[in-house]
């Protein structure tokens, strides 16, 4: 005996939350990593390494700053996780967007497609380009970790 495969069908239910199951795995993955990082401080030495660019070179790269970022936001320090990385600390609420949106079009059965054009992307390169380079310059000190 099979099951009904009408609108209201307990298979079609089981089917939309099965569309779930990769948004809700990677929200468990980041939630995981988030948690790890605000039980363990990235401001105690020794708990991270150190990036390789910074330690070869001396320049920040964009993501230095990273951990103490998610460290301060997972605490609820706003401020802090600005000031330790900002473009980080965009990426977290431009993530949360995006998952939303994903977990939204997940649940309706439709998947979640965003074509930025090659200028967004050259346009996201120059962000953090420009970003990489003030924060290394003296005036640009409030941007570095």
């Amino acid at each position: 005996m099979h099951e009904p495969q009408g609108p209201g069908s307990v298979l079609k239910h089981r089917t939309g939350w099965k569309r779930l199951g990769t948004p809700l795995g990677i929200l468990a993955a980041v939630t995981g990593a988030f948690a790890y990082v605000g039980t363990v401080d990235p401001n105690e030495p020794g708990h991270y390494p150190v990036c390789p660019l910074l330690k070869l070179t001396g320049v920040f790269c964009p993501g230095c700053g990273g951990l103490r970022s998610a460290h301060a936001f997972i605490t609820g320090d706003l401020g802090a996780a600005l000031e330790a990385n900002a473009i980080a600390t965009a990426g977290y609420f431009l993530f949360a967007a995006v998952w939303v949106l994903w977990l939204v079009r997940a649940w309706r059965g439709k998947p979640l497609r965003i074509a930025l054009a090659p200028a967004w992307w050259w346009g996201v390169g120059a962000v953090l380009l420009v970003f990489t380079v003030v924060r290394n310059l003296p005036f640009g000190s409030a941007l570095a970790p």
